[in-house]
């Protein structure tokens, strides 16, 4: 399997690239089925400080690529202030455990449009809140068009925890198993062949078909997964990122070794976990892990932001 298969655009200018590439590349236990990658993101340091700003910024800049549909970001085009009140106001602000379920879910978007080309062809925060629906399924839903005029379909999972250990990737192995449940993966298609989104992307109307066509209701889910991409965000509290002292080059070594054992583990459980799943070898998964120093701190500055764009008069 070559390069090819992560179809990225190959930089995400805020955020350095640690690893990118097949896992069966990367690991000295035999990774089989072949159809795993893994993507390590790092934000970088300034004086000695994790660059929580710069962070957050790529939050706020993305965060309409998930919160509004593409038709009202046309409308507002140049009024990026509107657009950002319109936006916020589709934020759920999660509780508890899933406290900012909502900044993976925009990391995610932002990662999807600025490292993989992909078109948010279901902004689904936007969907979530203007249907009541707090759904179950992908927490994003993405296309991206090849140069031979096929195309790839992306359904992702995003959370934020305050630590990756076992239950944590338990959790997230569940609920990206949860997506291939017959019902719930068919609803995705049809989401994404309803959306007046999909029409506004795609200039070219034989693409356009084509896609509309696989995703309809007539073709086997069998077939879909020929074509299917999964990426699975993990955005994560990390000491190794908390208590840094060392050389940024350093750091990203200690990363990367930290990252490679995390998706061989991650990656058992989910073969182990999938085996009731037909083709299960023809998905391609995408394990995304980006590291925090502190999850509370982020989730704070970004909530009160939040309310005070969302509450303002």
């Amino acid at each position: 399997m070559t390069k090819t298969y992560t179809t990225h655009a190959g930089k995400i200018v805020e955020f350095d690239v640690v690893i990118d590439d097949i896992l069966q590349n990367l690991s000295t236990e035999n990774i089989e089925p072949n159809n795993k990658a893994l993507l390590s993101l790092v934000n970088d340091y300034e004086d000695g400080e994790w660059r929580r700003r710069k962070f957050l910024n790529f939050i706020w800049d993305n965060i309409k690529e998930t919160a509004l549909s593409q038709t009202e970001k046309e409308a507002y085009i140049g009024n990026e202030r509107t657009i950002l009140e319109k936006s916020v106001k589709n934020l759920r602000l999660l509780e508890g455990e899933e406290s900012g379920g909502e900044i993976g879910e925009i990391l995610l978007y932002g990662i999807m449009k600025k490292y993989y080309s992909a078109l948010p062809v279901v902004p689904k925060i936007f969907y979530k809140q203007n249907r009541q629906d707090f759904a179950k399924g992908a927490d994003s839903v993405h296309i991206t068009l090849n140069y031979d005029k096929t195309f790839s379909l992306w359904l992702g999972e995003a959370k934020f925890y305050n630590s990756i250990d076992d239950s944590r990737l338990n959790s997230i192995v569940d609920s990206v198993h949860n997506m291939f449940i017959n019902d719930k993966l068919r609803k995705e298609l049809n989401i994404v062949t309803s959306m007046r989104d999909l029409d506004l992307f795609i200039d070219d109307e034989n693409v356009l078909y084509n896609v509309k066509q696989k995703l309809s209701d007539g073709v086997s889910l069998d077939e879909i997964k020929q074509y299917l991409h999964v990426p699975i965000l993990i955005l994560h509290e990390c000491n190794i990122t908390k208590n840094n002292t060392d050389v940024y080059e350093e750091y990203k070594k200690k990363i990367k070794e930290e990252h490679i054992k995390k998706a061989e583990t991650f990656m058992k459980k989910q073969d182990k976990k999938f085996e009731d799943i037909y083709n299960y070898q023809e998905i391609k998964f995408h394990l995304i892990l980006f590291p925090v120093p502190e999850k509370s701190i982020l989730v704070d500055k970004f909530y009160k932001r939040a309310i005070f764009e969302r509450d303002e008069d």
